[in-house]
């Protein structure tokens, strides 16, 4: 059962499930599930009824979720105030925004802002990142989202210059690179400098995603503006974005804005 709140200012659909306050946005035929819950991650996009996210449940496999970078600051696992801890949640003007708590190891808290762009047919979401630690810090933020292992994925670089070279079969093709999905018994992850845009078409539908083109100097320390990693076997890929590597004076955010689109392949 669902109840449903129209918000006439950006006319969003934020709509509220039963099953652990999951909410729903929708722009036409596109709808995204949130879980605030769940480190407020985006677990599930569809078009009409057509999923586009991994649907696996084993962790860190499924769905879209941001981090800080560079990872070397927090290696591994991801930090679980920011990535799986429950976030509050608030509605206003139109503005679906969630905010975690302070991470005890990083002293950063995260707002994800959730809203829609009616005319142009986006999602748009805008990631902050609030230093907490009472000291100046340096961070970039970081969107990852998982997809099933199939389909193309696309970005507009050099095919000469991704690197590591040779990890995955890239292809150029109308001034773009260019993946089609395969399957070894590793795990890959390359890097690119793009040009503001990724994009992934699978089962007739693309995913679109656009947020600020960084020249090479920006990304954090050993990070890139665009990341591909492929998981081995047949089971999911993450296409990854980054913004600027930032200084942060105590107390200061920074604000990083993506627009999804997801469209019926032409």
């Amino acid at each position: 059962m669902k109840r449903s709140i129209m918000l006439t200012a950006m006319a969003m659909l934020i709509t509220t499930t039963a099953m652990a306050q999951d909410r729903e946005i929708k722009v036409g035929d596109v709808s995204m599930t949130i879980s605030p819950e769940k480190g407020a991650k985006i677990m599930s996009l569809k078009y009409q009824d057509q999923e586009m996210l991994s649907q696996l449940r084993w962790p860190e496999s499924f769905g879209s979720t941001f981090w800080t970078s560079p990872q070397k600051e927090w290696n591994w696992p991801p930090v679980f105030e920011l990535d799986k801890g429950a976030y509050e949640v608030a509605e206003k003007d139109g503005h679906l925004v969630m905010t975690s708590p302070v991470s005890e190891k990083l002293k950063y808290r995260v707002r994800k802002d959730f809203s829609t762009d009616q005319k142009d047919g986006a999602i748009v979401i805008t990631y902050s990142i609030i230093n907490e630690s009472g000291e100046e810090r340096k961070v970039a933020p970081w969107e990852i989202t998982r997809v099933p292992n199939a389909g193309v994925i696309s970005f507009e670089a050099p095919v000469e210059s991704i690197w590591p070279a040779g990890l995955m079969t890239f292809k150029a093709k109308n001034g773009t690179a260019c993946y089609e999905a395969d399957e070894a018994q590793q795990n890959r992850k390359v890097n690119a400098d793009g040009k503001g845009w990724l994009s992934y078409e699978n089962n007739g539908l693309v995913l679109t995603k656009k947020f600020a083109d960084l020249t090479p100097e920006q990304p954090a320390p050993g990070e890139a503006e665009i990341q591909v990693y492929v998981n081995r076997g047949k089971t999911y890929i993450e296409i990854e974005s980054q913004g600027a590597y930032t200084t942060l004076a105590p107390g200061k955010s920074l604000d990083w804005t993506v627009r999804w689109y997801l469209t019926k392949a032409k």
